[in-house]
């Protein structure tokens, strides 16, 4: 998302894609999983006990493919991923539907995932699987590595850490993290789509950069219910590309949570608002604008979510750091770049229809670029550290 439009990715014709953090349905980015990588996720799964019980230490290195034909126990996800596949099916070729805050419209055979609130029938899909994974790579460069040593200065040593992973998707952010840290670790990954909690237990790291044991279990849940309750015991909370699909209220909830329980938090990957491309159209900036207004609708914060963000946190006594991290796209990242720009286009016409005629030759123009590994795109983002006050039993 962001003028960035990071978050965003393609749908049909014309591609619709997600203002404010959300992850599309990328038809290069997934692909149907092998037999041997099926059966390792179902196996590492199976391992993973709600009540806490470690996942078996069984090394998995990345992310499983995700498998769009897999049984989905939740039924409001189905009935979304059956919903959406229809409307694109509907439109012969019409463009689908943009989500705002989500990514498009899930094609025929694709999995609809998290939802990120109890809103009812309305409440679109947030996160498409192969998104996640198209994008994994580009979100672990740009990850802020700088925010960790302050981070590690908070940390519990000898006793163990404790980390719950908001909207933790396939579980990118354990894969970049664990490793990164020393000593024991708990993860407890928090989704509420049942599809990505099996995946993100079958990928998580075993070990931490120590070689200590990594330990995993799966929870789900709704954000905006986050207590410092729930938080009880933890160490640190995590959350990658999550606050620009919340509200304010939303981010006031989080923030009252966290700092309740005296619990740090390293939330990264936030929309900044604003896309470098190269070589530069007259186009970027009405697409920009217009981007970053589909981002604001229905209330999510979208680019100024950082800023609100770190008010909350900084009202409740919470000492607050960020720093940059950009995508940097390349001829190497010609996958993830075509994507993110269908998105990103799709989108701005959404919220701008008299756009639309300028911006199907300006997509062309990109995609061709894009192509012949000549556009380079900076999509800008933050990370940020929130610190707040130990409270009596955190470190």
């Amino acid at each position: 998302m962001s003028a960035d439009g990071a978050n965003a990715g393609p749908s049909g014709g014309l591609p619709g894609s997600g203002a404010a953090g959300g992850r599309p349905v990328g038809a290069s980015g997934g692909g149907a999983r092998s037999a041997a990588s099926a059966d390792e996720a179902s196996r590492a799964a199976a391992d993973v006990a709600p009540s806490g019980v470690a996942a078996d230490p069984a090394s998995s290195g990345a992310a499983p493919d995700p498998d769009p034909s897999a049984a989905d126990p939740d039924p409001a996800s189905s009935e979304a991923a059956t919903s959406a596949g229809a409307s694109e099916a509907a439109g012969e070729g019409a463009p689908a539907p943009v989500i705002a805050g989500a990514g498009p419209v899930v094609r025929p055979g694709e999995r609809a995932t998290v939802r990120l609130r109890d809103g009812g029938a309305e409440e679109p899909p947030r996160y498409a699987p192969e998104w996640l994974q198209l994008r994994e790579s580009a979100d672990a460069a740009g990850r802020a590595e700088e925010l960790l040593d302050p981070l590690r200065l908070r940390l519990p040593g000898r006793t163990g850490v404790v980390v719950h992973d908001l909207g933790c998707g396939t579980g990118s952010m354990g894969r970049w993290l664990a490793p990164r840290l020393d000593g024991a670790q708990h993860w407890i990954l928090h989704d509420r789509d049942p599809y990505l909690l099996h995946f993100a237990a079958a990928a998580s790291p075993r070990s931490a950069a120590d070689g200590s044991r990594v330990t995993v279990e799966t929870r789900r849940g709704d954000v905006a219910r986050l207590t410092a309750d729930a938080l009880a015991g933890a160490s640190l909370v995590t959350a990658s590309a999550l606050l620009d699909v919340l509200t304010r209220e939303e981010v006031a909830t989080l923030a009252d949570a966290c700092t309740g329980a005296g619990c740090p938090a390293l939330l990264t990957l936030s929309v900044a608002g604003r896309v470098e491309l190269t070589p530069a159209d007259p186009l970027d900036a009405e697409i920009a604008e217009a981007f970053n207004a589909h981002q604001r609708r229905g209330g999510l914060l979208g680019p100024d979510a950082v800023t609100v963000t770190c008010e909350a946190f900084a009202e409740r006594g919470a000492t607050v750091q960020v720093s940059p991290s950009p995508w940097q796209l390349g001829p190497d990242e010609a996958a993830l770049t075509e994507q993110w720009l269908r998105g990103w286009v799709g989108a701005a016409v959404e919220q701008r229809p008299d756009l639309r005629d300028r911006a199907d030759r300006y997509l062309r123009d990109r995609l061709a670029a894009c192509a012949a590994g000549e556009l380079r795109a900076v999509v800008h983002h933050s990370d940020l550290l929130a610190l707040p006050r130990p409270t009596r039993g955190t470190s």
